[in-house]
């Protein structure tokens, strides 16, 4: 990527549950929809182990599916530049894990250029642990959260022997979207002898 690849900067919030998880991020405009999927895994902390979909106004992208033709448009044949330019929208879903259904807001907050010397994507900024993956959704995460605080409560004993003691530190989170990161320069090319 060229330092003339404009960035945008996102807002990632993750919907229904408390306290409150939310990314903001900058990507180049041209990333792919794919890689975008890879990127908010990596920012929020999920682990890529289920199917995803993201929605622009009404069409969906993701992992296509042979048997089912009315599935999500194709996630690796489309940027996020190709988004923007056809729709013209600031916001966007993101679902991940049809099964739990984590659904996330995402706000194009600006389109700026890229900074010299900046890798992207970049992690800003990171305020809450996302839930552990297979926890039942928000609903079954804000329960288990709800058992957890009551050591009296009933399943309280089965749910702290499984619940997973983690959580990540900014930067954790930023190490793993850095390992998805390309400079904005590249290197001149030398001239073959």
């Amino acid at each position: 990527m060229t330092t003339e690849t404009p960035i945008a900067r996102l807002k990632v919030v993750l919907d229904n549950v408390k306290p409150p998880v939310m990314r903001r991020l900058e990507v180049p405009v041209t990333i792919k929809l794919d890689n975008l999927h890879m990127v908010l895994q990596a920012a929020m902390g999920w682990t890529n182990s289920h199917l995803y979909e993201m929605r622009f106004s009404g069409v969906s992208f993701g992992i296509p599916d042979p048997d089912w033709p009315d599935g999500p448009a194709d996630a690796r044949k489309v940027t996020l530049l190709n988004i923007l330019e056809d729709t013209g929208t600031k916001s966007f879903k993101y679902l991940y894990d049809f099964g739990d259904g984590w659904q996330h807001s995402i706000k194009i907050e600006r389109v700026e250029p890229a900074l010299p010397g900046n890798t992207y994507p970049a992690l800003l900024n990171a305020v809450g642990d996302c839930p552990p993956e297979d926890c039942g959704g928000p609903w079954g995460y804000m329960e288990a959260l709800q058992t957890l605080a009551d050591p009296k409560s009933d399943g309280y004993k089965e749910l702290s022997e499984w619940w997973p003691d983690y959580s990540f530190s900014l930067g954790d989170l930023t190490r793993r979207v850095s390992n998805l990161a390309r400079p904005t320069t590249r290197a001149p090319r030398k001239k073959a002898s």
